[in-house]
């Protein structure tokens, strides 16, 4: 299946809270959309890594996802060397994705800048012919994703672009509930409470949504940054 926007990052999670609206938007324009969670999540202080599998399932069929796959990297020790950017090439190539769109380039979690790296590099590396790979007992064609964004998660970052989520805000939202043992639940005992998991994390989620809106005339917006000049073909497109 060939995708038109694929999200790589670290953890389950960190796609819904940074860009989930702007895959239900594209979704319902009908574009193929999918997820590959590097990790499991499993160095997670609240939950387990099979909790966070049926969250992240749960998720997946809110947003309308048309894969989610996860490549079980160890959480907190993969890196950006041959082996794990061969793996990413292996899925880039497999779902000749138009869009990718990756971990923030820098974070508190230092995961997030790994992840974001090692995307980056095999986005490029997944272009070059005499870099072999197989799937399913063939040899895979090089494929180069012509766009590679970059999601904003806790650090500030300066966003290069800024996608109207408005009508989409609700279904983000939703996505983002999925991951019960993660965020704050007025229902469950919060044995321990961690940084995302307090009520005023999600208060902080809407309270950036927001913000970033109102530099482009919404009432929400997801914002991303680029490695590269973007170019449109009419100056009326932009807001």
């Amino acid at each position: 299946m060939k995708l038109d926007l694929l999200v790589i990052a670290a953890h389950p999670d960190d796609a819904e809270l940074s860009c989930s609206g702007t895959l239900l938007k594209h979704k319902a324009s009908g574009k193929k959309t999918g997820i590959i969670d590097l990790t499991r999540g499993e160095l997670g202080t609240r939950g387990t890594a099979e909790t966070r599998d049926a969250e992240a399932a749960d998720s997946a069929a809110i947003l309308q996802l048309d894969i989610r796959e996860n490549l079980n990297m160890r959480d907190g020790f993969f890196r950006n060397d041959e082996e794990h950017q061969l793996r990413i090439i292996q899925k880039i190539r497999q779902y000749q994705p138009e869009i990718v769109i990756a971990n923030a380039v820098a974070d508190r979690h230092p995961d997030h800048a790994r992840a974001s790296s090692l995307v980056n590099d095999a986005a490029f590396l997944s272009g070059l012919i005499k870099i072999r790979t197989e799937w399913n007992g063939e040899v895979q064609q090089p494929w180069r994703p012509r766009l590679l964004l970059h999601i904003l998660q806790d650090t500030y970052i300066q966003p290069d672009i800024l996608i109207d989520i408005t009508g989409f805000w609700e279904g983000k939202m939703a996505s983002i509930s999925a991951y019960k043992t993660q965020f704050y639940n007025p229902d469950h005992h919060e044995e321990h409470q961690t940084y995302i998991s307090s009520p005023d994390f999600v208060k902080s989620l809407e309270a950036k949504g927001r913000d970033l809106g109102k530099y482009i005339g919404a009432t929400f917006a997801e914002g991303f940054t680029s490695s590269k000049p973007l170019g449109v073909d009419n100056l009326f497109e932009l807001r």
